[in-house]
C-alpha cells in the first residue's frame, strides 16, 4: 500500500506505508488505506512531528564513543518534512488532508 496525500491547498504527496504508517503514529492517526486529517487537528500534528524530529538529533555533546548514523540512511527529519510543509500549507488555508478512495 502507499498512501496518496491530498489537500486543495497543496499537490499531491506520496510515501510508502512503512513512512506513512510511521507519520500516522507520530500524529496519533491509525494506519488506514484511508482517512483525513482536519484543519483543528494540524497544528498538534505539526508539533508532533518536530517534536519527533528534535529527539531523534544526534546529542551535540556525543564524545565520539557511539556510533553514528550510517550517511546513506535517511533521517525522520527527511522522511516528515514533506508532510510538515503540506500540513502547514493546508493549516494556512484552512483545507483539510485526506488520503485513500
Amino acid at each position: 500500500m502507499m498512501y496518496k496525500f491530498k489537500s486543495k491547498a497543496t499537490g499531491d504527496l506520496i510515501m510508502t506505508q512503512p513512512v506513512g504508517d510511521r507519520v500516522m503514529s507520530l500524529i496519533g492517526k491509525p494506519a488506514a488505506p484511508q482517512g483525513i486529517i482536519e484543519v483543528d487537528q494540524m497544528a498538534a500534528a505539526i508539533t508532533a512531528l518536530e517534536a519527533a524530529v528534535a529527539a531523534e538529533r544526534p546529542n551535540p555533546a556525543n564524545d565520539g564513543d557511539d556510533v553514528s548514523p550510517r550517511a546513506d540512511t535517511v533521517s525522520l527529519r527527511q522522511r516528515v518534512w514533506p508532510m510538515v510543509d503540506m500540513l502547514k500549507r493546508a493549516l494556512a488555508e484552512k483545507q483539510p488532508i485526506v488520503w485513500g478512495a
